[in-house]
């Protein structure tokens, strides 16, 4: 009654309807409107929530800097804890030649003063951050007064001049012999810095901005790149923009592979109405649940986005086993007892594998990134649904099929045709099947496994020849596994072709010689400043991070008491005196500017802060090792003769904060969903040693994805972390399909066996692989790293997970005959007791006694 009302109010809204198909077709329409707004409010695309560890040691450090040290109204960016809201320019020379020159410099201050007089509703003057009253400003401008002809004769030292540090505005440096003067430059980095507090005013500045930069005429010597604080978290929201116009184009190229693949020239037997009802049912598990969790207040991440081209592959995949299963049946048995062989042959393997595929994603919600958590959580949700759907939905489709096929009816008209004899084909007649099996023929795929490539595969050359593919396979994915990158490049949450990836190029270039000003913070309130052996002590720390690789040995660390202790000399007053210490801090404090950087309350210094310059600072690998790095100096600093309780914090290391823990969960994951993997196997197929089979292939299938997407450029981050997950079901799927049938064979050899498992299940096998592939196939053509990533990891893992099932797993399983000993047993048991027929469902799980002649058996 609710959404009854709810939707009477919308028709009231619109104004009515003229006819009742009108109504059922706006109604629908509202509906996904409806829910389409539901999923707009249930969006989670804040970059750092989605994408940096939960409750990340930086995060905590962040807290402590902001509890401890309360912004002040006199900005700085050194001591920012956030990003701070700003805009930023970085201008080049268009023939990339040196971009101190007059020319240059003119058109430098004209697009300065063009952005100071960028108007929202406010002017630039009254949003900036400001210091002392007035906006901060550019240092490179000040040196030359905004007189471009003054770049010339400045004698500009780098990267200190007159105490102003230039490392983050002047790139591309080049320095003039035995000197520290610059000769020439390749870029120059402008900075305009608003007031945080002005939110919304800010937020108009900024599209101000980037409507004027947009519209920016190259001039004739400079080119401009430009950014915002805004920019990446708004670049990333229109990512998943970019992939709705890939849903259409990938449901039509799956209705029609599953068409052609389960499409037959005998009017009667084909299965196009079956296999548009199979992609059906994955898309209503993929409505069902995401509506389900919307309704729930799940939170739908931007990677969830590339959910459904996954279940829509696994979907498809189930239907293929299906349809299989119901095709090696008798014809001429009664429709119930047809889906009973069905669900008998079919339901383990499809249940083996959603048990793993849900399972593996529930594990991921261990992960420690909202992102990971989201998908797995509506994935592993509608791969349940899609499970139910197929059992439920699309097993009803299936009888409704089975009975026009009993009736001998047309597949399109539901007319009756009269019977076909033999493989007779035409469009008027139907209903062929094989007299000597009383089954329908067999599809020429699987003429094909059976007559030509089972036998193949199981002759001794091929086997010692697959062994030796095998070998080299394994040792490219384990040189790969060395090879693998940690990290998520912020500039690819970008789409491609942003304004945003010029600019982190042009950063990437010019200003990678210095990197982030790192904030020591002494923690310990019981700290004696004033003791000359502790201030030693601290030297000593301070020296300990100066001496590292990545930090600049030739800057001095920015530290209010090192200038303090001059100032008492100077002052003539005893620095070592706790008393005198304490009674001139304040007054010194606010004379050097150094007030932010010392909590000084109730007359004692609750905590401290000094900066360290890192250098170099180029790739993912020395982000990481420079956070290590700072890290474990600061454990070393707490272990002196005098410990030192200190942190350190920069607001990037809320995003190096990934490499701290993405290897070790990734690891976490794969091992607990491994052995979660062998458990069910172990429960579900009727021999432990061929279980084991099966979780050999998820390692093996984990080092093969995880060494080629290494030397496919694709790092290991938190988005490759999702597919890594999705690893480790899809690789039980093929595998565990193939074990289970080579199980369940009735064959005595293990080369029967396998070539019986190979028959039953390789054109199957196939069938999915190309119609996962094909579900996630256009996310190539997407223009965002996400999806391109989520391509090309969910291509290796169908492309390996298939070679494993049809090529390498029956062949290891041949190596080993003691697979067949239950089924033998249980057939040798059963031809004792005719005409009593033991039928073993789900195997060795239970047992049905049946006297029917039509009973379903093995």
């Amino acid at each position: 009654m609710i959404v009854a009302g709810a939707l009477q109010k919308r028709v009231k809204a619109y104004g009515g309807w003229r006819s009742v198909k009108q109504t059922a077709l706006k109604g629908l329409s509202l509906w996904l409107l409806k829910n389409l707004v539901v999923l707009l409010e249930r969006e989670a695309n804040d970059i750092e929530d989605q994408f940096t560890p939960i409750n990340g040691p930086a995060k905590l450090e962040r807290a402590f800097v902001v509890e401890t040290f309360p912004q002040s109204e006199e900005f700085s960016q050194l001591r920012l804890t956030s990003d701070g809201t700003y805009a930023s320019l970085i201008i080049t020379d268009l023939h990339g030649e040196n971009i101190l020159t007059v020319p240059a410099f003119n058109d430098i201050i004209e697009l300065d003063r063009q952005v100071k007089k960028i108007t929202t509703g406010n002017t630039f003057e009254n949003l900036c951050a400001k210091t002392k009253g007035r906006c901060m400003s550019n240092a490179i401008l000040d040196i030359i007064n905004y007189n471009a002809t003054e770049i010339v004769s400045s004698n500009i030292t780098y990267p200190m001049n007159n105490n102003m540090f230039l490392g983050s505005s002047i790139g591309g440096v080049e320095l003039k012999p035995d000197s520290s003067e610059i000769s020439s430059a390749k870029a120059v980095r402008l900075f305009y810095f608003l007031d945080e507090e002005k939110t919304k005013e800010n937020s108009y500045w900024l599209d101000g901005f980037l409507k004027l930069l947009s519209n920016y005429t190259e001039r004739k010597t400079v080119h401009v790149s430009y950014f915002t604080s805004l920019s990446r978290q708004n670049e990333f929201e229109i990512n998943s923009d970019s992939v709705i116009p890939l849903f259409s184009a990938t449901y039509a190229l799956a209705i029609n592979i599953s068409v052609l693949s389960c499409l037959r020239l005998d009017c009667v037997r084909t299965k196009v109405w079956v296999a548009l009802f199979g992609v059906l049912s994955a898309g209503m598990a993929v409505l069902a649940s995401f509506g389900l969790l919307l309704f729930c207040g799940m939170p739908f991440a931007m990677t969830v986005a590339s959910a459904p081209f996954l279940i829509l592959g696994v979907g498809v995949d189930d239907m293929f086993i299906m349809i299989s299963c119901w095709q090696k049946t008798e014809v001429h048995k009664a429709v119930e007892v047809r889906l009973a062989e069905t669900y008998k042959e079919a339901g383990v393997s499809i249940t083996i594998t959603t048990l793993t595929d849900v399972l593996a994603f529930y594990i991921g919600l261990l992960t420690p990134f909202h992102s990971v958590q989201s998908f797995c959580m509506y994935t592993s949700t509608a791969l349940l649904f899609c499970y139910i759907f197929n059992i439920i939905f699309f097993g009803a489709c299936l009888a409704l099929n089975g009975r026009r096929e009993k009736g001998n009816r047309h597949w399109l008209t539901c007319m009756k045709v009269p019977e076909a004899s033999g493989d007779a084909i035409a469009c008027c007649v139907g209903g062929a099947y094989d007299r000597n099996t009383r089954k329908e023929f067999e599809m020429p795929m699987d003429s094909f496994f059976k007559n030509y490539y089972g036998p193949f595969l199981t002759r001794v050359w091929v086997k010692v020849l697959v062994c030796l593919i095998y070998a080299g396979y394994l040792a490219v994915g384990i040189y790969g596994c060395f090879q693998i990158q940690e990290g998520l490049d912020l500039k690819h949450l970008a789409v491609d072709g942003s304004y945003v990836g010029d600019y982190y190029d042009k950063e990437d270039e010019f200003f990678s010689d210095f990197g982030p000003n790192v904030m020591l913070v002494i923690k310990d309130e019981h700290f004696q400043y004033w003791n000359p052996t502790v201030r030693e002590s601290l030297d000593l720390c301070l020296e300990n991070f100066q001496n590292l690789t990545l930090a600049d040995s030739d800057l001095p660390p920015i530290s209010w008491l090192h200038v303090y202790v001059q100032y008492g000399m100077n002052s003539g007053f005893d620095v070592d005196n706790e008393t005198q210490f304490k009674s001139h801090l304040t007054a010194f404090l606010n004379y050097s500017g150094f007030s932010q950087d010392v909590n000084f309350t109730n007359n004692q210094i609750q905590a401290s802060r000094m900066f360290v310059q890192s250098v170099n600072i180029r790739t993912a690998i020395d982000e990481k090792n420079m956070l290590n790095a700072f890290r474990e100096t600061a454990v070393e600093c707490g272990k002196l003769q005098t410990p030192i309780d200190l942190i350190v914090y920069h607001p990037a290391f809320i995003y190096f904060d990934q490499y701290a823990v993405i290897i070790s969960n990734t690891i976490q994951n794969l091992v607990v969903a491994t052995c979660a993997m062998l458990v069910i196997s172990l429960l579900l197929i009727p021999n432990p040693l061929c279980s084991l089979w099966v979780t050999f292939s998820i390692a093996s299938v984990i080092v093969g994805v995880a060494g080629f997407m290494a030397l496919w450029d694709v790092s290991l981050d938190s988005v490759s972390m999702i597919n890594l997950v999705i690893c480790i079901g899809f690789s039980v799927d093929f595998s565990a399909h193939i074990s289970y049938a080579f199980v369940s064979s009735e064959k005595t050899s293990v080369n029967e066996k396998a070539t019986d498992a190979i028959t039953k299940l390789g054109y199957p096998i196939v069938q999915g692989a190309v119609s996962t592939i094909a579900g996630v196939v256009v996310l190539a053509a997407a223009k965002s790293y996400i999806f391109r990533t989520f391509f090309k990891i969910m291509f290796l893992v169908i492309l390996f997970g298939a070679v494993h099932g049809i090529v390498f797993i029956p062949v290891f399983l041949t190596f080993l005959g003691t697979c067949s000993n239950s089924r033998v047993k249980n057939k040798q048991y059963s031809d004792t007791n005719k005409p009593q027929r033991t039928v073993p469902v789900m195997d060795h799980a239970m047992k049905v006694w049946c006297t029917d002649p039509d009973c379903p058996s093995l």
